[in-house]
């Protein structure tokens, strides 16, 4: 792959990263809770926060710890653009604290595996669970006070978890083809 090809999927990657958060913000704003199955419902912003979830730790992989949290800055700017100023603070204030929990867990386990490998998926997972809890309490005391918390809690884990095995599921099944490509 070429230095080109490699710094336009950073891009992507990084444009996908900042959009999942700005949306989340959107969303929720314009939308409040919505259904998330099983009875549960969650901020409407719940699954693209999901993917931001995951898709942060490839954005950690590209520009590292300190490019994440330049990021988290200017997705928080983007917000107050487009999003209620409560939300956009609330999620500033969520995705901060879980990403410095994230890199916690995420940072030592992917240093034992490739992408789409199982340490690859452990890291991915550990870290979205715990970045999950840490960004829905975080959010949810934020922007609508603690006695939100646990009302809202299942249904926003549901939500993200969902995106996170998904978006795992499809990492794992490109870093096999691409493995079938080159054997």
């Amino acid at each position: 792959m070429t230095s080109r090809n490699r710094a336009l999927i950073a891009a992507v990657i990084i444009g996908i990263y900042l959009g999942s958060v700005v949306l989340a913000n959107w969303l929720t704003t314009h939308y409040g809770f919505v259904p998330v199955g099983f009875g549960e419902t969650a901020t409407a912003g719940t699954f693209a926060a999901g993917g931001a979830l995951v898709v942060r730790d490839l954005v950690q992989d590209l520009v590292g710890r300190l490019g994440v949290l330049a990021l988290i800055v200017i997705a928080a700017g983007l917000s107050y653009l487009v999003a209620d100023p409560f939300i956009a603070r609330a999620s500033a204030a969520a995705f901060l604290v879980a990403e410095l929990l994230d890199m916690a867990v995420y940072t030592p386990l992917r240093k034992r595996g490739r992408f789409g490998g199982t340490w690859w998926r452990v890291a991915v997972l550990a870290g979205a669970v715990v970045g999950a809890i840490a960004d829905t309490v975080v959010f949810l005391w934020v922007a609508f006070g603690r006695s939100a918390i646990w009302p809202a809690l299942p249904g926003q884990l549901l939500g993200k978890l969902e995106v996170a095995l998904i978006l795992v599921a499809i990492g794992s099944a490109s870093a096999v083809l691409r493995q079938s490509e080159h054997a």
